[in-house]
């Protein structure tokens, strides 16, 4: 497979929900991040080449941050083992500059 990530995913052990900015909709947990994008475990299939608002929402802030917003392109999505949860690829497509200090402090300490 041909692997074109700019940084390393790292697998967390931090709470990182996935929340549709719009609707609230919990859509996963992350389960590995980068500068630059994360995989997403989720009860519900998401579409491959679709585009969200997310909020990542840590079980626990870290300091003063709380939650961590941006735009992401679902890149692949595959459902998992007897039809239980999906996995998700995404690319991160916006993130403003103090939402990138966020992420950094965040990646930081997993």
């Amino acid at each position: 497979m041909d692997d074109r990530r700019q940084h390393s995913r790292h697998t967390t052990e931090l709470s990182l929900e996935v929340l549709d900015l719009h609707s609230g909709t919990r859509l996963g947990r992350v389960v590995d991040l980068s500068a630059d994008g994360f995989m997403l475990v989720s009860d519900m299939p998401l579409e491959a080449d679709s585009v969200w608002e997310c909020r990542l929402v840590l079980g626990a802030p870290l300091g003063d941050i709380h939650e961590i917003r941006l735009g992401a392109d679902c890149l692949w999505s595959r459902p998992g083992a007897n039809g239980q949860h999906g996995w998700s690829g995404f690319h991160i497509i916006d993130l403003a500059d103090d939402q990138a200090e966020a992420l950094e402090v965040v990646l930081q300490h997993i």
